[in-house]
C-alpha cells in the first residue's frame, strides 16, 4: 500500500480508538469505490454499506456530511429544508480540504475538521454496517450504534 494511503488508514484507525471501538480494518483486492463495488467484495448487502457523502451549503460553503445506506439516494431538499440552506454536492477539492480524504474513500470520523452530520436510518435496520476507512478499497465493519456514537449524527429519513 503507497504511503499516503497508510496515512489515511492509520488517520481513521487512530479516531475509532479514540472512540473506544476496535474495528479492524479491510484491506480489499478490489476496488470499494462504489457501494456496489463495496458489496461485492464484502459479500454483503449494498443497503449495508454507509455512503459518506459530502455536502457544501451554498450560502454558508459550510461542509455537511450524509452518512447513507449504499442503496438510497439523497434527497437534497430534506436536507435543505433541515438546515434551511440550499446545499449542492461538494467537488473533490472541497472534500479533500474539509475532511482530509478523496472522495470515494471517505470515512465518517478522523476528519480535518468537524462536519454537521446527518445519519441515513434505514442504516438502522442491520446489525452490522460497512463504512470506507480512508481510501477507495479500504472498509471497516462496525454497529448502527457505534456509527452514531462516532458521528454524533442527527438520525434521519434521506430518501
Amino acid at each position: 500500500m503507497p504511503k499516503s494511503l497508510n496515512t489515511s488508514v492509520r488517520k481513521v484507525e487512530k479516531a475509532l480508538k479514540a472512540h473506544g471501538l476496535e474495528c479492524r480494518v479491510l484491506n480489499m483486492k478490489e476496488t470499494t469505490r462504489s457501494a456496489q463495488d463495496a458489496a461485492d467484495s464484502l459479500g454483503c448487502r449494498v443497503e449495508q454499506i454507509v455512503k459518506s457523502l459530502v455536502f457544501m451549503g451554498k450560502k454558508t460553503k459550510k461542509a455537511i456530511l450524509v452518512v447513507a445506506s449504499g442503496a438510497n439516494r439523497v434527497n437534497t431538499k430534506k436536507i435543505r429544508n433541515l438546515l434551511s440552506e440550499p446545499i449542492k454536492m461538494a467537488d473533490p477539492d472541497f472534500v479533500r480540504a474539509k475532511t482530509g480524504f478523496a472522495v470515494g474513500g471517505v470515512p465518517p470520523l478522523g476528519h480535518s475538521n468537524p462536519l454537521e452530520t446527518f445519519i441515513d436510518e434505514d442504516l438502522l435496520k442491520y446489525p452490522e454496517i460497512w463504512a470506507a476507512a480512508g481510501t477507495s478499497n479500504t472498509m471497516f465493519k462496525l454497529s448502527p450504534d457505534d456509527l452514531q456514537k462516532i458521528t454524533e449524527g442527527r438520525v434521519i429519513s434521506v430518501t
